[in-house]
């Protein structure tokens, strides 16, 4: 059997280990998803695909890839209501990983080293679960408005291989007042067709500043 057959094998037989090793939970989670979007959207990286950046389609965002995609359900802060949803979705390449790696400054050689990960229960090199998390911030960052961290809950359920494609899908589950949401947040690796984390977040949406 091939290295990479035995690698493939490895990532079927350890899921329920993972889960067991890896269940976590993230409260305020502002920080570190902060690091994990500056590696996504750093300026003159590639994004596994060789888009270049774009003019975003919406003004609570700065710029965009051609290899992005989102979809969002309302287009005004006054509408938002149960039921609304938004994705994101993006490949997570070698640049995002060593970008990520050196920006947060884990450098953990299981995201980088592929001789040393190659010996651990996964069989090869995985993303950063933080770097995986932060494209909840990037679907959040698609509601309509300027959208302000207040907590957030994860649990980890199973690895994302490097060049993995992977969507964040959010959507708000409870209107708590005050222009605060209380919403479902879920990252599926795409590639695998399978959940890769689960949690809840809660936001405030400002109005945007008058430009």
């Amino acid at each position: 059997m091939s290295h990479q057959n035995t690698a493939k094998d490895n990532f079927a037989a350890m899921t329920d280990a993972w889960a067991t090793m890896t269940q976590t939970v993230l409260q305020s989670a502002t920080a570190a998803n902060r690091a994990a979007m500056s590696a996504m959207l750093a300026p003159g990286l590639s994004n596994g695909s060789g888009s270049e950046t774009v003019a975003a389609s919406i003004p609570s965002i700065d710029h965009s890839h051609l290899d992005w995609q989102f979809d969002r359900t309302v287009d005004d802060t006054e509408n938002i209501s149960v039921g609304d949803t938004v994705t994101f979705e993006k490949v997570l390449s070698e640049d995002d990983v060593r970008a990520f790696a050196h920006i947060s400054g884990d450098t953990n050689r299981l995201h980088l080293d592929e001789g040393f990960a190659s010996d651990t229960r996964f069989g090869e090199r995985i993303v950063h679960g933080t770097l995986v998390s932060g494209l909840i911030s990037a679907a959040l960052a698609r509601l309509p408005g300027l959208t302000i961290y207040l907590s957030q809950d994860l649990e980890f359920s199973g690895p994302v291989g490097i060049g993995d494609r992977v969507s964040a899908r959010v959507e708000v589950v409870e209107d708590l007042g005050n222009r605060q949401y209380r919403l479902e947040t879920v990252i599926r690796n795409e590639d695998d067709d399978a959940t890769v984390i689960n949690g809840e977040a809660v936001v405030l949406i400002d109005d945007l500043p008058d430009e």
